[in-house]
């Protein structure tokens, strides 16, 4: 019989070693003993499994919740079964999880310890599987610093007694196969910490699955499936030489059920969504964080289960759908990835085995003022793989097309939005964070490695140098980077009122100082319609013609800007007030025509753009950029050529006050003998007045013009912009 000090470690859940006692062992005289924990049972029996008959019947030691017994006339292990009848139930046979060895590979724990593992997900967090002929769930938890870590759940009545866990060694992962656990079934780990504090219960790290809000259980998810490729024509679509124009959502506040059901779910997206961004002429949808998070008001931006999306919109499964929903449409599909922080909630990463395991243990490290939450630890080899191997889940798990990696500046400097005192340097006494550096260039290495085609974009709002820049070339290997520099000094120049702006002049034309030393993509991101800066029109002067007038000219000026495009939902039809994550989009505005014209202005923007590589095929370098006139701060004129490096080019002019300039003479390049207009933002059609020059044919003169030696005649619409284009 087992030692009373053993029964004791059992019934505490503070055994060393449950896996040495539990199950079937022989003592010194060879005699195999059964042993199992098993609270709240009346009766409990040893059947052989290949004969189906009860060989020994086991006995409780006191209250302890142990059932122990010998087993006449048997030496050696044998496959078994327990029958056990619990108090007041039913009788259920059960495979017992103590009668299974071993399961994670030894290689997998050499990987994940040396940091090299790519996707640590497929042996850590929850895994259906069948071992032998029984079906069940193989666990496993990074958790180093634990004394006992248990997996609870509905299976086991949630008593840490029932299910602890094998110490795979020093490594710190700890792991256990259920039998008879399904697919669906709701768990957490109970851990007891080396100060021998049993921990509030903990959600699965890499859980694929998880309860809806305001519940905290992981689920047990499908298993996993071969990494899925993006469909032919994907990879082009997605390169510097490409159009593109992004959607950017928040997919709870796109539209809402009408019923009082609370979020669309995926597969109503899917029916919905893809098809409105590709009629308008969008290239790729962006999803704020879909990752589940606790808190709606974080719009998910404070992700706690990096591994699950959100039970918000339904099961996993869902979401590869709507990826592929969205591919079939020929949008690109981008989400936003947060690995600069995570909240502090109690179930979650936080001291995790009772120790800074995720995050920097000093908060002058490890803690983010402005979020109140937690950083992680970059420099811990085990923390790279759970985030690397994240980046490359949803990538190849889902089908994503990229990752839009979020606050990248808080990452890079260990004094981000600081005072003095409130951080350390790192090891040569500078103000970057070089753990985090070195984290970003992995992330970026492997998915250029492992998912060809596959992009990466930085929300980076310094002047930290080569963001977008291959690694090899010392810069951080994204793709892409968002232009916040652009953003900031354009709606500053628009707000404006007219008669102003001839002092503010350098505020559009600053941005092309600096537009070819990254790959840039220009935002109008849901940062700058929340927090009380109101919408993007409200910022827009004058009355009611002149904001939308001002708007409209402003879409074109972004337009006809090199760099890729993105609007938040809801500018696309020029929304009026201030974006609420509580409440669908104002799609009853869609009946007034200032707001349908603006949108089919977007719509119109995005078919010039396709029809025209000038717009975007040399977006990221200066030879497909040349100004025709940006010294004409008298009448806050702008005017500059776009090339596309195969002849191509486009002619675009902004005329930024509401005074109409006609017989206005415009410098042109040699070649074309005329041009004409491709699209007026003063338009009729999108709201305008109409002005312009419609259908004709502008022949160029012999006439010099702002350096050069031919020109033509045009009028320049008030508060538009206008694209020309080679006429013939």
């Amino acid at each position: 019989m087992l030692s009373d000090a053993d029964v004791r470690a059992l019934a505490e859940a503070r055994h060393g070693d449950p896996f040495a006692v539990l199950g079937l062992h022989a003592d010194a005289a060879g005699t195999l003993w059964a042993r199992a924990m098993l609270p709240g049972a009346a009766a409990v029996a040893l059947r052989d499994a290949a004969l189906g008959r009860t060989v020994a019947t086991l006995s409780p030691r006191g209250d302890s919740g142990l059932w122990e017994g010998a087993v006449p006339r048997r030496r050696k292990r044998f496959d078994y079964r327990l029958a056990v009848a619990w108090t007041g139930g039913d009788e259920v046979v059960l495979a017992d999880a103590y009668a299974y060895g071993p399961q994670v590979p030894e290689a997998d724990l050499h990987y994940f310890g040396e940091g090299s593992h790519l996707r640590p997900y497929t042996f850590l967090g929850a895994h259906p599987l069948v071992v032998g002929d029984v079906a069940g769930v193989r666990f496993a938890v990074w958790a180093p610093n634990a004394s006992r870590v248990s997996v609870v759940g509905d299976f086991n009545a949630w008593d840490g007694r029932r299910h602890p866990m094998r110490s795979r060694g020093g490594g710190g992962v700890w792991e256990i196969f259920i039998p008879q656990v399904a697919v669906g079934e709701r768990y957490k780990f109970e851990i007891l910490a080396r100060d021998g504090a049993v921990l509030p219960l903990k959600a699965d790290p890499y859980a694929r699955a998880a309860e809806l809000r305001p519940a905290t259980a992981s689920i047990v998810a499908p298993p996993l499936h071969a990494a899925r490729a993006l469909p032919p024509g994907r990879a082009g679509a997605n390169t510097r030489q490409a159009p593109m124009a992004i959607y950017e959502l928040h997919a709870p506040s796109w539209r809402r059920h009408p019923d009082g059901r609370l979020f669309y779910s995926w597969d109503e997206l899917a029916a919905t969504l893809p098809p409105y961004a590709a009629d308008l002429g969008f290239t790729h949808i962006e999803l704020l964080p879909v990752a589940e998070h606790p808190f709606d008001g974080s719009w998910g931006y404070q992700t706690l289960g990096l591994y699950a999306p959100s039970a918000r919109f339904g099961p996993p499964e869902g979401f590869a759908r709507f990826v592929d929903a969205c591919h079939d449409a020929g949008l690109g599909v981008l989400v936003d990835w947060v690995p600069a922080h995570f909240p502090s909630d109690a179930f979650g990463l936080a001291q995790f085995d009772g120790s800074a395991l995720y995050e920097y243990a000093d908060p002058r490290e490890g803690f983010h003022h402005d979020w109140n939450t937690l950083i992680y630890n970059f420099g811990r080899h085990e923390v790279r793989n759970f985030l690397v191997g994240n980046a490359l889940y949803w990538i190849e798990q889902f089908g994503v097309d990229g990752l839009r990696v979020d606050a990248v500046a808080s990452m890079l400097y260990r004094d981000y939005s600081r005072k003095e005192g409130q951080w350390l340097p790192n090891v040569h006494g500078g103000r970057e964070n070089l753990e985090a550096i070195a984290f970003l260039k992995r992330v970026n290495e492997v998915i250029g490695a492992e998912c060809p085609g596959a992009i990466t974009i930085a929300e980076e709002s310094t002047a930290f140098p080569g963001v977008s820049a291959p690694t090899f070339a010392g810069g951080l290997g994204f793709h892409f980077k968002w232009n916040m520099g652009w953003m900031h000094d354009t709606l500053e120049y628009m707000q404006e009122d007219p008669v102003h702006r001839r002092w503010h002049h350098d505020k559009l034309r600053f941005g092309l100082v600096y537009a070819f030393s990254e790959n840039f993509v220009l935002p109008l991101s849901h940062d700058e319609v929340v927090h009380g800066k109101g919408s993007i029109l409200g910022r827009m002067p004058g009355d009611e013609w002149q904001r939308f007038a001002n708007l409209r000219a402003y879409y074109g000026f972004m337009w006809g800007h090199p760099g890729k495009k993105l609007l938040f939902m809801g500018q696309e039809f020029a929304q009026g007030n201030e974006w609420n994550h509580d409440a669908e989009l104002p799609w009853w505005l869609l009946q007034h025509e200032f707001h349908a014209g603006v949108q089919r202005l977007v719509r119109d923007l995005n078919r010039l753009q396709r029809a025209q590589p000038a717009l975007y095929r040399l977006d990221g370098e200066g030879a497909g950029f040349e100004w025709i006139d940006s010294d004409d701060a008298e009448h806050s004129v702008y005017a500059w050529l776009r090339r596309d490096g195969q002849g191509g080019q486009v002619l675009v002019a902004c005329n930024m006050t509401p005074v109409p300039r006609e017989r206005f003479r415009l410098g042109v390049p040699d070649g074309p003998g005329a041009w004409r207009e491709a699209l007026n933002t003063d338009s009729v059609f999108y709201g305008g007045s109409n002005l312009g020059n419609g259908a004709a044919v502008l022949t160029v003169q012999a006439q010099a013009c702002h350096g050069r030696a031919r020109s033509i005649e045009l009028t320049l619409p008030p508060l538009a912009t206008l694209f020309l284009v080679p006429a013939g």
